[in-house]
């Protein structure tokens, strides 16, 4: 097995050195996240107290079971991830009201910045143009937190 860089968050993959897929177009995981981190303009955690005071939303998409156990994000609107799409795209009738505005920066945070980059790339997809995500999510963002205390 090789190693295999993602960007921005310094964490590498084991990836087999043959490519797992047969049929032309078909990416692995590891290949996707690497594309959809392309368009991001990821949030260091540093800089995520600065982007909500200028407006970002922020939007926690963590399971209930990580919340409970790691705490909540302060300032963040919880979105469960199977209904993300739906509460933010601003053409949804089911989206929520803060998410009438499709220029407005959004900062999606999982676990670990790996499913906050797809996600966030879809609501680009979406014409959420800002969209984006927290490098190394809720993990780093508690890590730089115990490091200044």
């Amino acid at each position: 097995m090789k190693q295999h860089d993602v960007p921005d968050d310094g964490v590498t993959f084991d990836q087999p050195t043959s490519d797992p897929s047969d049929s032309p177009g078909t990416l692995t995981i590891n290949q996707l996240l690497v594309e959809s981190r392309i368009g991001l303009e990821r949030v260091h955690p540093g800089d995520l107290e600065r982007e909500i005071a200028e407006g970002a939303l922020v939007v926690d998409t963590r399971p209930v079971d990580q919340r409970d156990r790691d705490g909540d994000l302060p300032g963040a609107v919880i979105v469960d991830r199977n209904v993300l799409e739906w509460r933010l795209d601003p053409s949804s009738p089911h989206r929520l009201p803060i998410a009438d505005d499709p220029g407005r920066r959004i900062i999606v945070v999982c676990n670990e910045g790996y499913s906050s980059s797809l996600a966030a790339h879809t609501l680009q997809r979406l014409g959420l143009k800002r969209a984006t995500d927290l490098i190394g999510g809720f993990q780093a963002w508690t890590a730089l937190r115990k490091q200044s205390d």
